[in-house]
């Protein structure tokens, strides 16, 4: 009978067959200051916390791009409050951990139809982006006001208002339009909190990846549970396009 969890040996990590793009639902915040007893405003706070270290794990193993779902185009729903808290949030953690990712080469992007931020958000948002420009180790890619849906229809009107005429609409072309052009798909979608949905996020780019579903509630998230999502993902054997 094996022992905890923590007592296992734990199998290596691959560092040959890493996932170049990881994908991630930070999932969780809210039960967690729940569960607490605190206000949710808390548990986001916790949340963004929690993200540092997965940055710099996920820079230092090596992954070229990381992509967080930080806020979705169906969270302005949420009261009023909580939302400004979330938007106070991501310039707090721009102005706070910007120098530090830039040190350690990482290029902060956005996806999202950022234009409906707040004006302090895009504009912490246009700093860090142009501070990070030029790093190249991994690229950081913060998901904001996004929403897949969104996302595949803007890439559509933009394809038919740039494309020359008579050009015919491919896989191929509309990958060029979304807001990850250039990048290649995830490999390893990891969610948080035991939810087993994608939540209207990278719906088109997730075609072929692998899921990875965790029951850490995002703030309790560390380095040995994406050290777990990775050595999990290294033993798929990956199709792509087959049932078989």
């Amino acid at each position: 009978m094996q022992g905890p969890e923590s007592n296992r040996v734990k199998t290596p990590i691959q560092m040959n067959d890493l996932p170049k793009h990881i994908a991630i639902i930070m999932d969780g915040n809210g039960r967690w200051a729940r569960q607490r007893g605190l206000d949710r405003t808390l548990g986001h706070r916790e949340g963004v916390k929690a993200l540092k270290p997965i940055v710099k794990e996920a820079a230092r193993l090596g992954i070229e791009v990381l992509t967080v779902y930080a806020f979705s185009t169906e969270n302005w729903r949420r009261p009023s409050r909580e939302v400004d808290v979330l938007m106070s949030l991501l310039v707090e953690f721009l102005a706070s951990e910007t120098p530090e990712l830039k040190d350690e080469g990482v290029q902060i992007r956005t996806i999202g139809d950022i234009g409906r931020l707040p004006a302090a958000a895009q504009q912490s948002l246009a700093w860090a982006k142009d501070e990070t420009r030029d790093q190249t180790r991994m690229i950081l890619n913060l998901a904001l006001n996004y929403g897949s849906r969104n996302e595949i229809l803007r890439a559509v009107n933009r394809w038919h208002t740039e494309a020359p005429e008579d050009t015919e609409l491919t896989e191929e072309a509309l990958s060029c339009y979304l807001d990850t052009g250039g990048l290649p798909d995830p490999d390893l979608l990891i969610r948080s909190s035991g939810e087993f949905r994608v939540s209207n996020f990278l719906l088109w780019q997730l075609a072929y990846s692998e899921i990875y579903i965790t029951e850490a509630l995002w703030p309790d998230f560390g380095t040995e549970d994406l050290h777990e999502a990775i050595r999990d993902y290294q033993t798929r054997h990956r199709r792509f396009g087959g049932l078989g």
